[in-house]
Parts: structure tokens; sequence; C-alpha cells
């Protein structure tokens, strides 16, 4: 590469919605500095159900982008296409999230100039045989990579101590687009109709899934006494109904929402008086970042993502992950304006210093040098 080239990298993302990981990417193709960094955005459309909205909205951003067809399982056909981007567009680092799209990367890379960096965003929680197999076969993998980036302490952590690894790992935390969220404007309808007539809104974001535990956000927002209580889920996974059938068991169906999918999430959370994160595991969470950064004060699990995040409780609330008890004495200390407009005040001077995605960018910026400095993985 010449010396005053522009380093190409190629994000190597997931074909569903916008979530968590998606988010992650745009911020950090957002704040990369144009003169140092080409970034283009890839995914792998195994399913012809999904719609891929990754690639759509990082084109809106003016971001080369590919979707690569390559239904069913394994994908074998998504090596070749992937290769071929890999090389017709010089791509200097492929830089990939998730088991899957890691794996094709390594066989996709073979042959090319290609460097190959990975970031784990989290492990599932009381993953099922069969994810569990998958996830250990990804941390197998990262040997084959020229560098690992966990975006978490946590993450990190479990890492370490792996021969194969030694002086590949990089801990560069997890940042949040403050720019996207001053960009905002507004909030969503329903959270103003609510509020006028005297609303509390406790929301969430994020898919509906089991590790999420939104089950014990459920039951202690049924056991809460507070007038005007309304509960907001903002996403949409393979959980939905189990809980939509648990509201109506805890007979607060009257006062629970479900959205589904939104992509204007954060005129949502802009209308949340507080948002609680209940899940039993993360790696650092974003939605959390965007709360701390539109001012929202937060409740969240105590796992190693969110009290690395939160500062061991000083900008937030944490509580045992599926303690319904603790989480309803959450809410409850949370009711008082005192307390939450000191945690707001905390968390958004904290996020700045620490979270902002244009350090996680930069950081990201000295890794892809040092990578293309040394010899090929």
């Amino acid at each position: 590469m010449e010396k005053d080239a522009k380093i190409r990298v190629l994000q190597l993302g997931g074909a569903g919605g916008l979530y968590g990981a998606e988010r992650w990417i745009l911020a950090l193709i957002r704040n990369h500095d144009a003169n140092k960094i080409e970034s283009e955005v890839c995914v792998i459309r195994d399913d012809p159900a999904l719609d891929p909205q990754l690639p759509a909205l990082a084109e809106q951003y003016g971001y080369t982008s590919h979707v690569i067809d390559s239904f069913g399982r394994l994908s074998w056909s998504a090596i070749a296409q992937l290769r071929r981007i890999i090389v017709e567009q010089k791509i200097d680092i492929v830089h990939s999230h998730g088991y899957k799209n890691d794996l094709i990367a390594i066989l996709a890379a073979r042959g090319t100039t290609a460097r190959l960096l990975a970031t784990p965003h989290g492990w599932s929680a009381n993953a099922g045989i069969k994810l569990a197999a998958y996830e250990a076969l990804d941390r197998f993998l990262f040997r084959f990579f020229d560098a690992v980036a966990p975006l978490s302490q946590g993450l990190l952590d479990g890492l370490k101590g792996r021969r194969a690894l030694v002086g590949k790992l990089h801990l560069i935390p997890n940042g949040v687009d403050i720019r996207e969220i001053e960009e905002t404007q507004g909030v969503a309808p329903l959270l103003t109709a609510m509020k006028a007539n005297g609303g509390y809104i406790v929301g969430y974001i994020g898919q509906l899934i089991v590790r999420k535990g939104l089950d014990s956000l459920l039951r202690a927002f049924a056991g809460w006494q507070r007038p005007g209580k309304q509960l907001v889920l903002v996403g949409e996974g393979d959980q939905r109904a189990a809980l939509e059938a648990l509201a109506q068991e805890l007979g607060i169906s009257d006062h629970v929402h479900f959205t589904g999918f939104r992509t204007d999430r954060l005129a949502w959370l802009g209308g949340f008086d507080v948002f609680v994160l209940p899940s039993w595991l993360e790696g650092i969470p974003r939605c959390l970042m965007e709360a701390m950064a539109v001012g929202v004060p937060i409740i969240s699990s105590d796992i190693d993502g969110s009290r690395e995040l939160l500062a061991h409780g000083e900008v937030g609330l944490l509580f045992p992950p599926g303690d319904v008890a603790a989480l309803r004495a959450k809410l409850e200390q949370l009711d008082e304006p005192q307390v939450a407009q000191a945690l707001c005040t905390k968390a958004k001077l904290h996020l700045h210093e620490h979270y902002s995605a244009k350090r996680m960018a930069s950081e990201y910026e000295q890794l892809f040098a040092e990578i293309l400095s040394r010899p090929r993985c």
C-alpha cells in the first residue's frame, strides 16, 4: 500500500434489522477520518425473507455497499462472491462481526492480500447446545485473524489466556454516535399522547429474545404500584408472542405496548421516563449509551458490560439479573425526580469523556495501521 493511500476497510455485518451490531458499524464508519479510511459495507443474505437494512442506510450516508445473496445455512457461494469483492475493491482489511461472517471472511480472504479483523459483540447467555457450539467455534476461529478487538473488558477477559491469541487482542471500548442523537428531532406521537394523559413511561429498545430477560421486566412492572405507568417495548424477536401472553396473564396488557421494530428508535427513546435493560448478558450495550446521551435515566441488570459502562452504578441503577423484586425497587427509586436528574447529569458527562464513537473510530484507525504494518496471519 502506498504511504499516503487510504486504508480500504470492508465491514461485514448482519443482513437483518438495525440492531446493536449494525448500529455499531454505522457509528464506526461515520466517525472515521475520511482522509485515512475508505469504508464499504457488506452483508450476506442467507434467507430470502431477510430485508437487509444496514447496506441501505450505509448507502444513504454515501458508502459503497454490497448484498451477497447466498441462501442456505452454509452459504458456500458467499465465499466466492466475497472474495470477488475483496479483490475488485482492493480491500485492505475485512472487519467481520459474528461467527458465520467470521468463518466466511477467513475462507474468502485466502489467496488475497486482505487482512482480517474480528470484533466480538457478545456471547449468548443460557445458549442451547447448537448455538453454544457455534460460538465456541467462533472463539477457535479467532486464531486465524490478524487481530481481535473485543468491545468490553468482560469480553476481553473471556479470551485472555488463549495461547493462539497472544499479541492479537486489542480492547477498544464501545462508543455511541452522539451526532446521530443530536440530529434526532421530536418524540414519537404515541408517547406524547401518553404523557399528555399523565403517563409515566418505562421503555426498552432491542430484540425480544430470551437473553434480554424481558419476562423479569414485565413481572416487576406488574407489581409496581404507580399511577399512570406505561411500558413500551420497541423491537421484534421470537419471544414476542410469549411476552404478550405473559402481559395478559399478569393483567397488565392494557399498560404494555409492543411497537415492533422501528427505524425511528431515538424518537421513542427520547420520550421515555426511564430506560430498562434486564439482560442476562451483553457486551457494552449501545442502547444504554444512547439513553445516556439523550438524558434518560437507566436501570440495568448488573452484568459485566452494563456495570463497566455505568461505572459500577454511579451513573445508572443496577440490579441482579432476574431479580424481580430488586428491579421493582429500582423503579420506585427512580420515581424521585432528584435521583433521576442527578444520574442523567453524571451519565452525559461520563459518556462524552469515555464512550464517544469519535474516540472509538480513532482507536480503530490506529489498529488498522498496525495490522497492515506487520506480517499477515
